[in-house]
C-alpha cells in the first residue's frame, strides 16, 4: 500500500534540509527558490518500539516497519494557481499526493533569505492555502455550468451539483475544504471525487522553529490554534538533519539537551501515518518481524491482501493475538493455552497491533 505526503512550503523554509534528514538522502539544499525542481520521494520507516520486543520473542533477523512515502515538491510562491513560478508543476505534484504536509517557517535567521522578505506564519499558511484554494475553484468553475446544465435533464446528478455548489460557497469564503470537513475518504466527498479537488485532502503542519521555540509552549499553541483542526508538529530542521547522523545514544543525548524527548522526524512519521487513516498489524518469525500497512476498518481478508492477493482469494480464517497479550505470555503456545489466541473469520475488523497469522486455501 504506498501513499504518499507531498511536502510543501514556500521558498526557503527548510523543506529540503527537512527532507534531507527523513530520508538521509542528499537533496540538493539550495537558498534560493526552486532548488528542488523535479519531485524527490522518499520512504520513510514509522518508529514501532513493538517490532523489536516482537523481534526479541521469535529471535527474528530482521525488523520491518511500516513506511510513508514523502515527496519533496518544489517551493510555492504567490501567483502559482495562474502558473507562477513552477505553479503548474507543484499544482500537478500535488494532485498525486494523498496528504499535504506544508513546511511553515518560523526560525530566524539572516542569511537564508524569505521570499516575502519577513518572517511569519500566519501569512505564509494563507499564501499557500489561498493557492490551494484557487486551483480548486478554477477546477469548479469549469466544470459548474455545465453540471447545472445536465442536471435539468439528468435528476440524478442533482445532489451532485449541490455538493459542487456548497464546496464553491466555502472556498469562495477563503477556507479549505478540509476545514470544514470535506475530506478525502469522507462521505461528504463522494460526490467530488472525480474533481481531484486539492483542499479536500488531509492536512498536516510542520512549523520549522529556532531551537528556543521548541520548548516555548505558549509560542506553539498560537501556531496550533492557526491550522487547527489539522495537526502541527514543531522541529528545528537543522538538528534534525545533525540527529540522523549520529548513532542512537548521541542521539538521544543531543535531544535531552534541547528538551526533547523523541526526533521530530518520529513524530512526523506518526501523525503523517494517522492522517493518512492507516495502521498496522504484525507478524513475526524467525526470518522477520514486520508492520503491515491497512487502512481503519480493513476487514482480516483485505488485511490478508496486503500480504499477497492469494492470501485474500483463499482466506479461511485469522489467528489473532492481541500484541500485549504475547507479550504478557511470552510465546505463541502459551497464548493459545491461556485462551488469548482468537479464530477470526471474513467479517473481523483487524485492530491496531493485532498480531496475525493467517490461515488461507489457494
Amino acid at each position: 500500500m504506498s501513499l504518499t505526503i507531498g511536502i510543501v512550503g514556500l521558498p526557503n523554509v527548510g523543506k529540503s534540509t527537512l527532507f534531507n534528514a527523513l530520508t538521509k538522502n542528499d537533496v540538493l539544499a539550495a537558498n534560493y527558490p526552486f532548488a528542488t525542481i523535479e519531485p524527490n520521494v522518499g520512504v520513510v520507516g514509522v518508529p514501532d518500539p513493538r517490532l523489536g520486543k516482537l523481534a526479541e520473542i521469535f529471535k527474528s533477523e530482521r525488523i520491518l516497519p511500516a513506511t510513508v512515502d514523502f515527496v519533496d515538491i518544489a517551493g510555492i510562491v504567490r501567483g502559482a494557481s495562474e502558473g507562477e513560478g513552477l505553479g503548474n508543476k507543484f499544482l500537478a505534484n500535488i494532485r498525486e499526493s494523498d496528504a499535504i504536509c506544508q513546511v511553515i517557517r518560523a526560525f530566524k535567521d539572516e542569511n537564508v533569505v524569505h521570499v516575502d522578505g519577513k518572517v511569519s506564519p500566519k501569512d505564509d499558511i494563507e499564501t499557500i492555502n489561498t493557492e490551494l484554494i484557487l486551483a480548486d475553484l478554477q477546477t469548479i468553475e469549469k466544470v459548474l455550468p455545465r453540471l447545472q446544465k445536465e442536471s435539468r435533464i439528468k435528476k440524478d446528478i442533482q445532489a451532485k451539483v449541490k455538493a459542487v455548489e456548497e464546496a464553491k460557497e466555502i472556498l469562495e469564503k477563503g477556507d479549505t475544504l478540509f476545514a470544514h470537513g470535506i475530506v478525502q475518504g469522507s462521505e461528504r466527498t463522494e460526490l467530488l471525487h472525480d474533481l481531484h479537488l486539492l483542499t479536500t485532502k488531509p492536512f498536516l503542519y510542520v512549523f520549522n522553529v529556532d531551537e528556543d521555540e521548541l520548548v516555548d509552549e505558549d509560542f506553539k499553541n498560537e501556531q496550533r490554534a492557526l491550522v487547527a483542526p489539522a495537526e502541527a508538529i514543531f522541529l528545528n530542521a537543522k538538528l534534525e538533519a545533525d540527529l540522523a547522523e549520529l548513532d542512537e545514544d548521541e542521539a538521544l543525548e543531543l535531544l535531552q539537551s534541547v528538551g526533547q524527548e523523541e526526533p521530530g522526524l518520529a513524530t512526523l512519521a506518526h501523525v503523517g501515518f494517522r492522517t493518512l487513516g492507516l495502521q498496522t498489524y504484525l507478524t513475526a518469525g524467525p526470518k522477520e518481524s514486520r508492520a503491515w500497512t491497512i487502512k481503519k476498518g480493513a476487514t482480516a481478508p483485505e488485511a490478508a491482501g496486503v500480504i499477497h492477493t492469494d492470501f485474500q482469494k483463499g482466506f479461511i480464517k485469522a489467528e489473532v493475538i492481541s500484541f500485549d497479550d504475547l507479550v504478557e505470555t511470552g510465546s505463541v503456545a502459551e497464548a493459545r493455552a491461556k485462551g488469548k489466541a482468537r479464530m477470526e473469520g471474513k467479517d473481523y475488523v483487524m485492530q491496531d497491533g493485532d498480531v496475525v497469522e493467517f490461515r488461507f486455501n489457494v
